[in-house]
């Protein structure tokens, strides 16, 4: 694993926009002198415009702040809505931009699929949620359904090391931010355990999928994940299978009503295989859902950015949040609960199509890309991925020639 396990930490879950996104405002309007921040997606809508406005106002303040979003999740954003932020100071830096083909983004593999946001390494943000207004409700049918974690403790440390280190070609620096922090890494009953994990395509391409693995072997009673877009490696998908078989409770929340069409035709080649073994599957049916959670037992937990299929597992960059802690297994067991009894269909054996040879050849061809697919993915474009800073714009030389004279009005040298 990436990190080690931080004790003496204080983590809220938000579920939604409409509890992350004014979490998120409030510690950019409070931050005095870092702000670090790496998103998927960030577009040009009403909840785009809003955190420009804050990463505006805090970089008036003198706040120092670096912003990382995807070459292909983010490459829409208008030239004035950047320039807007690198002319006020801010760092923007993008992930593997690539031109496009034929009017075709290209860049589709080894995505920066994290959503992290740290603010003078006393609070950090961890999970699934972009910076799009598909995150509210107001958005309508398509909203999604999705989580993320406020942090504070020393956890936050390891995330803002790390972080400011993927911004960088430099290797995460030593020094802890603020004295604040240091002071407060005293352990107080109630504190949770957390350890932050990522997954990248060097040292570290399988740590959150061996989270997973490790979690589900040593479960006892009982298993919930809620993922968004279920297609997981063999060996996952194994261990979700013995532990149904001696006789721990696995559910396994997916999309009923999802964003992408495809999403729900790989999900159902493996419901076979895991209904079964006594796995059972829920349909999520009120709106899209994009989480990427679990529970287990008592005391586990994890809130991330990783799906549980072949690009998160296998290619983009992601980060997840493992807890320790009863008090926010309870509170995030009993929205899960709400979920399964409120806006879940279980899909029962009945439910599922006739065995024939065609749905047969189907499930062998899944499972050998299953079980095959971190190697077919050495075979992907392998280009190094590059950071491209954004310059601030050049001001025009008029105008700079405007503001020489007005500062000279005699024309004296």
């Amino acid at each position: 694993m990436n990190m080690p396990w931080r004790e003496g930490n204080q983590i809220r879950l938000l579920e939604n926009g409409e509890q992350f996104f004014p979490r998120v405002y409030g510690a950019l309007q409070r931050a005095r002198e870092r702000v670090l921040l790496e998103t998927f997606i960030l577009f040009n809508d009403k909840v785009g415009k809003a955190l420009q406005r804050e990463l505006l106002a805090a970089a008036k303040r003198g706040v120092r702040i670096t912003l990382m979003v995807d070459g292909y999740g983010s490459a829409g954003l208008p030239k004035e809505f950047v320039s807007s932020l690198t002319s006020a100071g801010v760092r923007f830096l993008y992930y593997d931009p690539r031109p496009l083909f034929l009017g075709v983004r290209t860049n589709v593999f080894r995505r920066l699929h994290r959503k992290v946001v740290v603010c003078d390494g006393d609070i950090a943000f961890v999970g699934g949620i972009n910076f799009s207004h598909e995150h509210l409700s107001d958005y309508g049918p398509q909203a999604k359904q999705d989580y993320a974690v406020e942090l504070k403790g020393p956890i936050v440390d390891d995330i803002a090391r790390y972080t400011e280190a993927a911004m960088s070609d430099q290797p995460p620096p030593r020094r802890r931010w603020g004295r604040r922090r240091r002071e407060s890494a005293q352990v107080q009953p109630g504190d949770a355990q957390a350890r932050f994990v990522w997954r990248d395509n060097h040292q570290h391409r399988d740590d959150i999928e061996h989270g997973y693995m490790e979690m589900l072997r040593s479960a006892r009673r009982d298993v919930i994940i809620a993922n968004a877009y279920f297609f997981p490696g063999y060996h996952l998908l194994r261990e979700m299978r013995n532990a149904a078989q001696r006789g721990v409770r696995v559910q396994l929340i997916v999309q009923g009503k999802p964003d992408m069409a495809i999403v729900k035709v790989g999900a159902e080649l493996l419901y076979n295989y895991l209904i079964s073994a006594g796995v059972e599957i829920y349909e999520y049916r009120r709106r899209p859902l994009h989480a990427k959670i679990a529970v287990q037992d008592e005391y586990w937990s994890t809130v991330g950015s990783s799906n549980l299929d072949p690009l998160s597992l296998s290619l983009n960059l992601e980060a997840n949040l493992f807890i320790h802690d009863r008090a926010f297994n309870h509170l995030m067991r009993e929205n899960l609960n709400q979920l399964l009894n409120e806006d879940c269909l279980r899909i029962e054996e009945s439910h599922l199509p006739a065995r024939s040879w065609w749905q047969l050849s189907k499930s062998v061809v899944a499972f050998h890309f299953l079980r095959h697919f971190p190697a077919i993915a050495g075979w992907l474009p392998a280009h190094t991925p590059r950071l491209a800073e954004v310059e601030p714009p050049e001001q025009p030389q008029m105008e700079t020639q405007d503001r020489v004279d007005s500062d000279n009005p005699g024309g004296k040298p």
